[in-house]
């Protein structure tokens, strides 16, 4: 059995970064079979499932960046291991079901709205613990 009481915030931060890019990835791969399969070059040639997968990559571009820089600086800032679990694994759960709620159609769907939710709950709480530790860090000098 692993021993998790010794990761520190910076591994905890890593390990969470290393799955968000690995999300990152699989959603890359996913537009290159796309503009394979519909011989497409650039953008999404006017094709609705291109128009998809390429929205899926650029939204985990989007926030995934952010949301690696927030667990880090958590870490750098001693932030509790719980809350760098909390928001890292908010994060990973609402990217990894928001590809699956985007719809050529548009709209909303349920599992692309958990993802948006559980994307700005993961950087609420992170961006919000980052604000608190700087308030806190200049109350006690």
């Amino acid at each position: 059995m692993y021993d998790f009481s010794n990761i520190n915030g910076l591994q905890w931060a890593g390990l969470f970064g290393g799955l968000l890019l690995l999300v990152m990835l699989v959603l890359s791969v996913n537009v290159v079979i796309g503009r394979n399969k519909h011989r497409v070059l650039l953008g999404d040639g006017g094709n609705p499932e291109m128009a998809v997968a390429s929205r899926g990559f650029g939204n985990a571009a989007e926030y995934i960046p952010a949301a690696i820089g927030m667990l880090i600086l958590l870490a750098l800032t001693d932030a509790p291991h719980w809350l760098i679990q909390i928001v890292g694994a908010l994060m990973l759960a609402g990217r990894i079901i928001h590809p699956f709620g985007l719809k050529a159609t548009g709209g909303v769907t349920l599992p692309r709205l958990v993802g948006m939710v559980l994307t700005w709950l993961s950087l609420s709480i992170g961006s919000v613990a980052l604000v608190w530790t700087f308030i806190f860090a200049q109350a006690g000098n």
